[in-house]
């Protein structure tokens, strides 16, 4: 049944303007050049370049209204002028309606992120043959029948970029039935498979790891002793291998620690991902390019934004004069020109508006984060990071905590101890037995000293690293010790075992 009533709510709404802000806020500076490549594709009002004055430019309205001539004014039957209406039509599209003086003013309508003196520097990039282009030129040179080697270029177009083939063969042999319209088995599959295998560079087309190592021992020569325990490894102890059972191993072969220890090194001097043995995988990689600069200048901190990839942004001035030359028209058909007119200038301040307030934000947080990591900054020592999270900052700066999240996530920083993520900085606090205060990041890198130092013959436990810990004076449990241990991407201490 309806009801008819009054309520109260309160309800939070964003402005595009502000959502457009959080969007390129999270942004890091590559993503933020190809978003701005976007901008400027789609909106015919937004331009690259400086702003310039042109000449012959109206100085103000009234010059340009008094172009107007008298024989211009339409006048009636009776040769008597038309009454003109001296008062502005509400409706009336002019550019001063949404935006005062100060927005009306030529720095607002372009932003400079470039010094005259920044270097422009262009990074050349090799391009050549891809991974599966290289095995398809390999295929082009074997003796197939035609149907052969349509199975052959679908069999390399199912090769991941690791160099392994994960889908089943009986799934294949369906897809070349709906795609290709051949008829074949596994067997015939498995034929061409293994000539593909043979390929460089080896190890390519296995169905898993165990395969790829065996296709690649099997190429080595000559087959010495230590190469054929390895084949006897990889064949009926790979579980064993992948344990670090190493005590086990050794009984089956009947060898000593010395000579397992060799059967070992042809093992783990193997490649894994034979894909990106032909160097695509690291082409692949994107260049990590920082959104901060933090320099040391005689004990002095001193911030700057890489802004090498943000191009000078204006308002197009040919749409401004379209806009004030249909705003003198008042026919339905100027009315929506200038509607169209006026909603892409809009949307181009709102973007260049955007991009300085993103500017702004990244230089007041980060300069939030310096001075309270100051001291690490200034030597570069782990065991200085002070405790970090997105409150202590957001206080700081007067933001909302998910504003400075929007900054710390996928932003890169540069300082002369190397470039590290942003978010790295951020750690939670605990405290030793002074009852002092020290970062997360203290401890973590204490482990990562402890298990670098370690025996590895006899590696530390998560046990023994909690003691160590202790008689340091950080008074933490064990299932912290292995959370912070996982957390540094460390195994545990029977996988870090070495003979």
């Amino acid at each position: 049944m309806l009801r008819q009533g009054q309520f109260l709510k309160q309800l939070q709404k964003l402005s595009p303007q502000q959502i457009q802000l959080m969007k390129l806020l999270q942004l890091p500076t590559i993503a933020l050049e190809q978003r701005i490549k976007e901008e400027l594709e789609t909106n015919p009002a937004l331009e690259e370049g400086p702003e310039e004055a042109e000449d012959g430019e109206l100085e103000n309205e009234e010059e340009y209204e008094s172009e107007i001539t008298e024989e211009e004014i339409p006048k009636n039957e009776d040769g008597e002028e038309k009454e003109r209406e001296n008062e502005k039509i509400d409706d009336q599209l002019e550019l001063e309606d949404y935006m005062d003086d100060v927005e009306a003013a030529e720095y607002k309508y372009e932003v400079s992120n470039q010094g005259k003196d920044v270097e422009q520097r262009e990074m050349p990039v090799s391009h050549g043959p891809g991974f599966h282009d290289l095995l398809e030129q390999q295929l082009g040179l074997g003796d197939f029948t035609d149907t052969e080697y349509k199975i052959g270029l679908y069999l390399i177009g199912c090769i991941d970029d690791d160099g392994y083939i994960r889908r089943e063969l009986e799934s294949v042999v369906d897809d070349i039935a709906f795609s290709q319209n051949i008829t074949t088995t596994k067997e015939e599959l498995e034929d061409v498979l293994k000539i593909i295998q043979s390929f460089d560079p080896a190890g390519v087309g296995a169905r898993n790891l165990q395969e790829c190592l065996l296709l690649q021992l099997d190429r080595k020569e000559p087959k010495t002793r230590e190469i054929q325990y390895a084949i006897e490894v990889v064949k009926k102890y790979m579980d064993e291998f992948s344990k670090k059972h190493y005590d086990k191993i050794s009984k089956k072969l009947e060898i000593d620690d010395e000579e397992l220890k060799d059967v070992l090194a042809e093992i783990t001097h193997l490649n894994p991902r034979p894909g990106n043995s032909s160097g695509e995988g690291e082409r692949t990689n994107s260049e990590v390019i920082p959104d901060f600069v933090i320099a040391n200048n005689d004990g002095k901190l001193e911030l700057s934004i890489n802004s090498r990839n943000m191009p000078e942004l204006k308002i197009s001035r040919d749409y401004l004069d379209m806009l004030q030359g249909y705003s003198k028209n008042r026919d339905k058909t100027s009315k929506e020109a200038s509607s169209f007119v006026k909603g892409k200038i809009e949307n181009a301040q709102w973007f260049i508006e955007a991009l300085f307030q993103r500017q702004q934000t990244l230089l007041v947080t980060m300069n939030a984060i310096m001075k309270h990591q100051e001291e690490y900054f200034l030597t570069g020592d782990e065991t200085k990071l002070k405790p970090m999270i997105l409150k202590d900052i957001a206080e700081k700066v007067g933001l909302d905590i998910s504003t400075v999240s929007r900054v710390a996530n996928s932003k890169y920083v540069t300082t002369p101890y190397g470039t590290f993520l942003l978010k790295s900085f951020f750690s939670e606090s605990l405290s030793n037995e002074a009852g002092e205060e020290v970062s997360t990041r203290e401890v973590k890198k204490i482990l990562e000293d402890c298990i670098g130092a370690e025996n590895k013959k006899k590696p530390l436990t998560d046990d023994a690293l909690t003691k160590i810990l202790k008689e340091k004076g950080y008074n933490i449990a064990r299932r912290t010790v292995a959370k912070y241990r996982e957390q540094l991407d460390i195994p545990v201490a029977r996988l870090r075992k070495e003979i």
